[in-house]
């Protein structure tokens, strides 16, 4: 992948730097600088115009200039919905919107340290994001990234130090930058009850940070292959897997879907990404499933790598049904027509903070969402 360069004019020079977005987004074409002296109403206009403004002063007083940005962007109101579909749409797009502002203010790290006043020691944090991605061997010697990423970086960092408690492992499970954390606990619930059926070997499709193949092994399957498409996936899922002194019954493998060969196990376990949307970001893959791609791919599949009397689980919610984005008919089409039959449906209600917040804008939705397991044969 090539590196990209970001450039700018300062003190009469021409300065340049490698870019980095998580999200992909291209290097901007007109850099101003901003500093401790910036006016938030001038900076706002700015970057609705399309330029971006690298940071330099405080680093605190930068941290202020991004959350007047947002704020001025949040008083907008949101558009009138006619339904909860054109609800969902528009609440993206705005989320979209929104996140295109406030990435418009820059950060510059050297060594991956940024030398603004009272700024935070990132180093930890930006070599944990960046490297762990498995692209880079080393942070450039000059970066420049939205402040907004960066952020995201020093949270990520100390959420990956603190965990995530799983009362099924009655232990924490630690996500990296870029892997979505299992916060949801109630799906976990379920295939820590479910019937196993002496099943005796699994398969976790989108293994994320393994917390799925690990719970399988305390149950007592003995062997488990834990399948991502994301390098980080699965070297988060590794270091959970090795901290949980699960290396002998947990193998991990770079895989989209199933693993390769003519592997089959007992039980095969997804927990595919929920809404059928785009993705506007690496970490949204884990939420959103461009036209069901996943979801259809597994149940298509899947008969294929089960042994015989297996089970395939798969963990949805429904959601996608109450936002109009998918209905119950067409899931159950995908499962019949897969050859597949639903043994039982397990279900159990979000315990989430969205699921009780009545500002949402999509709570008419969450309030009625049910999170199920399906078992399939």
């Amino acid at each position: 992948m090539t590196e990209q360069t970001v450039s700018w004019q300062e003190k009469s020079k021409t300065m340049e730097a490698v870019w980095q977005s998580e999200a992909g987004n291209l290097p901007p074409k007109n850099v101003l600088i901003a500093d401790d002296t910036t006016n938030a109403k001038i900076a706002y206009k700015q970057v609705c115009e399309g330029a971006a403004l690298l940071y330099r002063g405080d680093f605190q007083n930068a941290k202020q200039l991004l959350q007047a940005i947002t704020r001025k962007f949040d008083v907008k109101p949101p558009l009138p919905a006619e339904n909860l579909t054109q609800a969902f749409h528009q609440h993206r797009a705005r989320q979209i919107q929104r996140a295109n502002i406030a990435n418009k203010v820059l950060i510059e790290l050297t060594y991956g340290s940024c030398e603004l006043k009272r700024a935070p020691n990132v180093k930890e944090a930006v070599e944990g994001a960046l490297i762990t991605n498995a692209k880079i061997d080393k942070v450039p010697t000059k970066l420049v990234l939205s402040l907004r990423e960066l952020l995201g970086m020093v949270g990520a960092n100390e959420w990956r130090k603190k965990g995530v408690f799983i009362d099924a492992l009655a232990t924490n499970i630690h996500a990296h930058y870029g892997v979505y954390s299992p916060v949801r606990g109630e799906y976990l619930d379920m295939i820590n009850t479910a019937p196993l059926n002496d099943a005796k070997t699994g398969f976790d499709i989108g293994t994320g940070t393994g917390v799925i193949a690990a719970i399988l092994v305390t149950r007592g399957i003995k062997k488990v292959i834990g399948t991502d498409n994301n390098v980080r996936a699965l070297n988060c899922a590794a270091e959970n897997v090795k901290k949980l002194d699960l290396n002998q019954y947990i193998e991990l493998e770079l895989a989209d879907l199933f693993p390769k060969g003519q592997k089959k196990a007992d039980l095969i376990v997804c927990n595919p990404p929920w809404l059928p949307a785009k993705a506007n970001a690496p970490i949204e893959h884990a939420i959103y499933d461009p036209n069901s791609k996943m979801l259809k791919g597994f149940l298509n599949g899947v008969k294929s790598y089960l042994n015989k009397g297996g089970e395939a689980w798969l963990i949805m919610s429904d959601l996608a049904e109450h936002l109009g984005l998918r209905t119950k008919e067409e899931l159950q089409k995908w499962i019949a027509d897969a050859d597949l039959v639903v043994v039982e449906k397990m279900d159990i209600a979000p315990k989430h903070a969205k699921s009780t917040d009545q500002t949402d804008p999509l709570y008419a939705a969450r309030v009625k969402e049910v999170t199920s397991l399906y078992r399939l044969k």
